[in-house]
């Protein structure tokens, strides 16, 4: 085989030899020649041969899957590996500012304003405690063009006892009040046909002073686990300078127990009311006015759900005792109510139709006006229903809204309305037309109620709504003092840790009020026609800095318009109103 190999190699370098020969020799007889290129090269691929014969494989080559069985003997194997420990990444802590349980607010102002308040809570173990609260408020008066002494006096004292374990809670509150104010809104025609010294000489001889004084002892009670969820009773005694005096009871107690495999909440009241007026609103005064209602109670309902429906199924009924006239009733109202989540809490479809019997009482009249009269009629109001339906959600995260239409009957709706002027020389206080009645109607309203809320930011905050009222009344001409119009909006800023502000401004429309005889000395009617309060707007603010967790100072502004509107016929307010004070924060 080598041999061979040697032979092969001697031949092929021998023809590679005498091929190079040969092709210098013609290299070196070449010439010049002239080539004419007619058309460009154009190269192509010719076709592939491809084996198209499939190679067959013998026997020997085709073998079958072997089938293999696996065994794995497990045994223990020790190991010394120990894990390091990890450590817990650090959260930056917000730091949260001590907590106080007592404070005092003192702040003092023009018109001879001066705010006071005290509230101090000690823990007498884990679960009891007790507490007191102090206020006073009042003003010197000072309101431009007014004759009559216009300063106000309110303080009150409040002491409570609570408790607080596992399976109830408790409290009970004795507290009293002291309210003065002065009836000092006469007519601005008042005794014009007088000269000067008469009519001084009969303002100097009215004392417009009136004093209310108000005894309180309430307690609320609630369970856990138990048919008696809570229970709440109030006793109210109130009185005034001129002899009147009114006592007030009532008890509600409210249940939860399981029935026809739904639980059923069952709402009761006891609700009494006596008192008695020296006087009536006459030339002599000599009439006293007695009342006195008992009310019963009893509000069962349950609660459905079904799909994105919540519904609120009840019914009220109340039955009445008229104890000075006899005059007992029995009284039964819808309190029905449904919700519908049309778009998750975007938006939430509401509608319902509620009613009561609600218990007027010369104490509640005098918290929302102190200027009326102590010759009042009292009887309870009949709310038949009050109908209404809305719309309520988010328009995002931070904004809220909710806006709402209603048709409401009300039989022997309160009024309030100014008296006449019936004085004589030797008359009371109050009976210079400076002073306002209640009158009773039925009433049936048309109301629209618009509200948004919205957290611009974590540091601003803002509000606002709108009551709109259409009334129709039956026996009195206008509904007395009642605003067709009110807005309300309002803005909270924090500026920083230290500082913080904001501002609010309320809107009242107009009103309708009477007085049909204002005239001293004729005391005849010098018109029918209602006197029309105009509206107003009311703005306000106030700025606060916090020098530390204890101290913040505090700057207010009220009525900043200094605008000397009437909230009640012939009673300007005071105008632009500034109140400088501080708050400390301490334990005991």
């Amino acid at each position: 085989m080598m041999k061979n190999n040697l032979k092969y190699t001697v031949l092929a370098l021998s023809l590679a030899w005498s091929s190079l020969a040969l092709a210098q020799k013609k290299q070196e007889k070449m010439r010049t020649e002239e080539v004419n290129v007619v058309k460009s090269y154009t190269p192509t691929i010719s076709d592939a041969f491809k084996i198209k014969e499939t190679p067959l494989l013998s026997e020997e080559g085709r073998t079958s899957k072997e089938n293999v069985k696996y065994n794995i003997f497990s045994f223990p194997v020790a190991s010394t590996f120990t894990p390091s420990k990890g450590s817990a990444e650090d959260i930056e802590k917000e730091e949260i500012g001590r907590f106080y349980k007592s404070y005092a607010t003192l702040g003092a102002g023009n018109y001879g304003t001066l705010n006071a308040e005290l509230f101090a809570t000690q823990d007498l173990n884990n679960e009891e405690y007790i507490a007191g609260m102090l206020r006073h408020l009042s003003s010197q008066g000072g309101i431009k063009g007014v004759a009559l002494d216009n300063s106000f006096y309110d303080t009150s004292l409040d002491l409570t006892y609570g408790a607080e374990a596992k399976e109830l809670s408790w409290n009970i509150n004795l507290g009293y009040q002291n309210q003065i104010y002065h009836w000092y809104g006469l007519p601005t025609n008042f005794m014009d046909a007088l000269t000067p010294t008469i009519h001084d000489i009969i303002v100097a001889g009215i004392n417009p002073k009136q004093s209310y004084n108000t005894i309180t002892l309430d307690s609320k009670i609630e369970f856990d686990e138990s048919i008696l969820e809570a229970s709440s009773f109030k006793f109210a005694h109130f009185s005034d300078a001129f002899g009147s005096s009114e006592n007030r009871f009532y008890a509600k107690p409210s249940f939860q127990f399981p029935a026809f495999g739904k639980q059923i909440k069952l709402n009761a009241i006891v609700d009494y009311l006596g008192g008695k007026f020296e006087n009536n609103y006459t030339r002599t005064n000599s009439e006293p006015l007695e009342y006195g209602y008992t009310n019963f109670g009893l509000s069962p309902s349950y609660e459905l759900e079904k799909d994105n429906w919540t519904l609120h199924l009840g019914l009220g009924l109340y039955y009445s005792l008229d104890t000075k006239n006899s005059n007992n009733k029995l009284f039964w109202y819808p309190q029905v109510t449904a919700s519908h989540k049309i778009v998750g809490d975007l938006m939430i479809f509401y509608t319902g139709a509620e009613g009561g019997l609600d218990q007027n009482s010369y104490l509640n009249f005098v918290d929302e006006n102190p200027f009326l009269s102590p010759t009042l009629q009292i009887a309870p109001t009949n709310k038949k229903y009050d109908v209404f339906a809305g719309l309520k959600g988010k328009l995002a995260d931070n904004i809220s809204y909710n806006i709402r239409g209603s048709f409401l009957d009300e039989n022997n709706k309160a009024l309030f309305k100014s008296n006449d002027f019936s004085a004589n020389f030797n008359n009371q206080p109050y009976a210079y037309g400076n002073s306002l009645q209640v009158v009773y109607d039925n009433v049936k309203t048309v109301r629209f109620f618009g509200e948004l809320k919205a957290d611009i930011t974590e540091a601003i905050h803002f509000g606002a709504n709108g009551t709109f009222s259409v009334y129709n009344t039956k026996t009195q001409a206008e509904a007395w003092n009642l605003p067709a119009i009110q807005l309300n909006a309002n803005v909270d800023y924090t500026i920083n840790t230290k500082w913080y502000a904001g501002a609010d401004v309320f809107f009242v429309g107009s009103r309708k009020d009477l007085q049909i005889n204002t005239d001293l000395i004729t005391f005849l009617p010098l018109t029918y026609v209602p006197t029309t309060l105009k509206s107003y707007i009311d703005l306000n603010a106030h700025v606060g800095y916090k020098h530390s967790e204890r101290l913040t100072a505090f700057l207010k502004a009220n009525n900043i318009a200094n605008k000397a509107y009437q909230k009640w016929l012939n009673y300007p307010v005071q105008g632009f109103q500034v109140v400088l004070g501080a708050n400390y924060k301490f334990d005991f």
